[in-house]
């Protein structure tokens, strides 16, 4: 059981969809040199070792298992340098959807398990070892035979069920790990001088969007809004009936649009790092790099407005529920978070209130205001954010109150746990969530939007590997929509397709490349880089 124990563990895959019993039909080299090891120490130093070694196994095995995680939501594996304060936003995500007794009990599972294999696998390395000093004779010669296996099998290339039977597999995880620490630390220099380096940086206020004054430009993010929205089978045709209808409704109001693509710098998750992106004109694809940049003075898209002095600038965000000194950061004047907007209903799981009931928060509170000056808004909605259920449905514009409206919806919503179980149902309910998102923007937008009124709606990052699949890509549609003939004319350049849905074949831009695009198109002048 100890040898089965500590095998399994020299062979676990890093990836859940490459678990498979094959994996574990290999001969581990690690085994074959831990082995000789523990034959050539004698007593006390051979326990010494074999604790070690088996507490490090433990180690690496929880953290195998922190990739398996990391994989399925996110897209990446575990850094071991950054990434310790998302488990604090894992067990809140946990909390939202199972409720504070079911996220305290899952944390509390998952260090006991973490504990449980450090010890079990610290007794089984101290129980083989005590076995090959006993029986020292049998123990040498099945090590050299080991030894000569693994070495012919790796030399010859012999493989079984197209593996290598010669592995070194954990090693090669120790590299990995290893090497994801240094790029990290390298990484944290390099950025930083990358940050500092900005073309609109220094660009005089007058010289900034000068095409876009007197317009209402407001820059939208729908939470999950990927690429596998509008391209997979299972979840298209809905998601295509919502464009469709979204666009030819816009166009009898007036409104065109045109859309593109996006690679979003995250991927299932952290949707803050896709935010930045978009916004700074920076590659955000970590938490290191989001402190360095949200600590600095680099110019954000939306900052670019504030520094004009010809717009007032608001962030509605839905999902912040406490203190977010990022503000400053992005030129936001004023921002309406989870407790600012007067929303007394239910929440659906994650999201604190339904897309339409913030849309139309953020209509009272600030864009239906007289204003002395146009305002540029930043809002977030998060209604399409996972685990999709319950999910809130559309209501009539002029019964939405406080919110308590939605209290019989959300009581007749799915559980998130049956979602959540099924890859099929986490699918649709995801695509319902698309639909009602973006029906939500749009029919506020014929609702309220006017001649100046200039929108930008996009998707932070694709859903969960679950939802979106294994490989898939990491875009995201953007879309621009105004009444202003003019403001469409500025990006006729940019080769994108007509209405709320982007061609297959539309441009894909790295989302960093945004922002430089479009302070050009409407009028900025660089300023040149400054160091």
């Amino acid at each position: 059981m100890s040898a089965l124990l500590v095998l399994l563990a020299l062979l676990l895959p890093n990836t859940l969809h490459t678990l498979t019993p094959d994996k574990f039909l290999r001969i581990p080299v690690e085994a074959v040199v831990g082995a000789a090891l523990l034959l050539a120490l004698p007593g006390r130093w051979r326990r010494v070792v074999a604790v070690l070694a088996g507490l490090a196994l433990g180690a690496l095995t929880v953290l195998n298992l922190l990739d398996m995680g990391f994989h399925a939501y996110l897209g990446r594996g575990f850094n071991l340098v950054l990434d310790w304060e998302l488990l604090d936003d894992a067990q809140a995500y946990a909390g939202d959807t199972m409720g504070s007794a079911g996220a305290f009990g899952l944390a509390a599972g998952a260090v006991v398990l973490a504990l449980l294999l450090c010890a079990l696998l610290t007794l089984a390395t101290v129980r083989l070892g005590e076995l090959l000093a006993r029986h020292r004779t049998v123990a040498v010669r099945s090590t050299l035979a080991a030894a000569v296996v693994w070495t012919t099998t790796a030399a010859l290339g012999v493989q079984f069920a197209g593996l290598p039977v010669a592995s070194d597999h954990a090693s090669a995880l120790v590299r990995i790990q290893t090497e994801r620490v240094r790029a990290t630390l390298r990484d944290e220099a390099a950025f930083a001088k990358e940050a500092r380096n900005d073309a609109f940086g220094a660009t005089p206020p007058g010289r900034l969007v000068p095409d876009l004054r007197g317009k209402d430009v407001i820059f939208a993010f729908i939470e999950s809004y990927g690429r596998s929205a509008i391209e997979d089978p299972a979840i298209r045709p809905g998601v295509h009936r919502t464009l469709e209808s979204g666009t030819g409704a816009l166009a009898k109001a007036g409104f065109r649009a045109k859309s593109g693509w996006l690679t979003s710098a995250t991927y299932g998750g952290s949707s803050w790092l896709g935010h930045s992106t978009f916004l700074s004109g920076l590659w955000i694809a970590n938490q290191q790099r989001y402190r360095t940049v949200t600590s600095s003075d680099h110019l954000t898209l939306t900052k670019a407005f504030r520094k004009t002095g010809a717009w007032r600038t608001v962030g509605v965000m839905p999902g912040v529920r406490k203190g977010w000194p990022e503000a400053e950061f992005y030129g936001l004047d004023h921002v309406y978070d989870a407790f600012r907007l007067g929303y007394r209903g239910p929440r659906f799981s994650w999201s604190t209130m339904p897309d339409q009931y913030a849309l139309e928060a953020f209509q009272r509170l600030e864009h239906g205001k007289k204003r002395d000056k146009p305002l540029m808004a930043e809002v977030i909605l998060t209604s399409s954010h996972q685990p999709w259920a319950p999910l809130p449905e559309l209501v009539g514009w002029d019964e939405l109150g406080d919110g308590r409206i939605f209290e019989g919806i959300e009581a007749k919503g799915e559980d998130p746990a049956d979602v959540v179980a099924s890859s099929a149902h986490s699918k649709e309910a995801y695509g319902r969530s698309v639909q009602y998102s973006v029906a939500s923007l749009t029919q506020w937008l014929r609702r309220y939007g006017g001649e100046d009124t200039v929108l930008v709606f996009l998707g932070d990052h694709q859903p969960i590997a679950r939802v979106s699949g294994e490989g898939a890509s990491r875009d995201v549609p953007v879309s621009i929509v105004a009444k202003d003939p003019e403001v469409l004319a500025k990006i006729d350049g940019w080769g994108w397709s007509d209405g709320l849905e982007p061609a297959r074949d539309a441009p894909v831009w790295k989302m960093d490349a945004f922002r430089d695009r479009f302070l050009t198109a409407y009028g900025s002048t660089p300023s040149g880089k400054r160091d």
